[in-house]
């Protein structure tokens, strides 16, 4: 029998995890040049008619269709054709399969989205579609099937992944990672030199956006209104606000002054770090994962990083990937049956060393997989479409060499 109560609730949580991607547009937007305003933005925002279709034509199947191997799902049917939509996706949430549907479409828009950051002003648009189009079809929906499906060969290892700490952080961090090493640093890079942004404000509402979005990826990741559901309420908002004041001080302290980036990134590594553990973990598990993620992040973009030398402008990999990871590590170590009963119990909680190394070894394997994959999708695709823009087009910016806008324009009027 259908749950409306349960429905309705991921009918909103859908609602907001679609609202993710374009406050991710601001977010990143606002983060960059003035130059590469338009192009960060919709390089972004494309992604949501993209991943859309893609998901209705056979990203579905892939992710839950019949299991092939514990890796990916098949079905011979395209747009949705042979699945009965109206049919319970699971008796204990009482919702259908096509709200369940809904709701992951989601998740693989805003995914692709996170790791735009890392190659911005530099990339090829025509190069970053036809790569997430890819992407898309050989990394994420195979990720999909192999975390959040039984027959997943990850999901059989015991490992914990409540909202998409492998699924959507780690995956999209280590390809940003790797996208930013594949096209390059912009032309000038200084690893220690000062970034100029084209609108704080923009940041700042975009993350706000994405921290209300963030309870329906997390909260509606229980797909019922129950205890679980409150819980991951409560520990994403303890994560997100221990994050943020941990970078508060370390700035204060360490470099002297608290700034807009600084704040506004420490949010997200808060966010990432309690997206596995958000129905797992008690609100100490939640305190402790946020600081120190926290930690991880700062020490990995402001230590690390500038030594690398690699240009990950927007740090899509220092928060994304670091503060995935750790949250993933974290979860089998806070992760506690006294919050959710159907899981065992992690390293603190008197579980053993079963479950934290099951996150370890999902999160080890997550990191290859991606990795091999990206690396064997981007090699023979830079072959046929260019993976970068020209210097010419670079010092233009990309707002005008790719799309022939600006973010500003002055309007005149005649005088009569």
């Amino acid at each position: 029998m259908i749950n409306q109560t349960n429905t309705l609730f991921v009918f909103v949580a859908s609602v907001l995890v679609f609202f993710m991607t374009p406050g991710l547009a601001f977010f990143y937007g606002g983060m960059v040049s003035k130059k590469n305003a338009v192009n960060t933005m919709i390089s972004v925002f494309m992604i949501t008619g993209v991943a859309i279709v893609l998901f209705i034509a056979f990203g579905y199947n892939l992710a839950f269709g019949k299991d092939v191997g514990g890796i990916f799902g098949f079905s011979k049917s395209f747009f949705l054709n042979g699945f009965d939509l109206k049919s319970l996706y699971s008796k204990d949430s009482g919702i259908t399969i096509l709200t369940y549907l809904m709701f992951q479409m989601m998740f693989s828009i805003i995914t692709p989205a996170l790791f735009v950051g890392a190659i911005v002003g530099r990339m090829k648009f025509k190069f970053l579609v036809a790569f997430v189009v890819i992407w898309s079809i050989l990394i994420y929906y195979p990720m999909v099937h192999m975390v959040w499906t039984p027959s997943g060969i990850l999901a059989k290892t015991g490992m914990l992944d409540f909202a998409g700490g492998t699924v959507v952080h780690i995956n999209a961090g280590i390809t940003a990672l790797l996208l930013s090493i594949f096209v390059g640093p912009r032309l000038g890079f200084d690893p220690d030199g000062e970034v100029r942004h084209y609108n704080l404000p923009w940041v700042l509402m975009g993350t706000s956006i994405l921290w209300i979005g963030w309870y329906g990826f997390n909260v509606g990741s229980a797909l019922t209104v129950s205890d679980v559901a409150t819980q991951a309420f409560l520990t994403t908002t303890v994560a997100t606000g221990t994050s943020f004041v941990v970078w508060m001080f370390l700035d204060m302290f360490l470099k002297d002054k608290t700034n807009m980036i600084g704040l506004c990134t420490g949010a997200l590594c808060g966010l990432v770090g309690i997206t596995p553990a958000a129905g797992y973990v008690t609100v100490a598990g939640a305190f402790a994962i946020g600081f120190i993620c926290t930690l991880a992040s700062y020490g990995f973009i402001h230590v690390v990083k500038p030594k690398l030398e690699v240009d990950d402008p927007l740090d899509a990999f220092g928060c994304h990937g670091i503060s995935g990871i750790a949250g993933s590590i974290l979860t089998g170590a806070f992760a506690t049956k006294i919050v959710n009963p159907q899981i065992e119990n992690g390293l603190f909680y008197g579980g053993g060393l079963h479950l934290i190394s099951a996150q370890v070894l999902g999160t080890v394997f997550t990191i290859v997989f991606v990795g091999v994959m990206t690396t064997a999708i981007v090699l023979p695709l830079k072959k046929f479409i260019p993976i970068r823009v020209s210097r010419e087009e670079e010092l233009m910016g990309l707002d005008l060499a790719e799309h022939g806008e600006q973010a500003d324009y002055g309007i005149e009027f005649e005088e009569k």
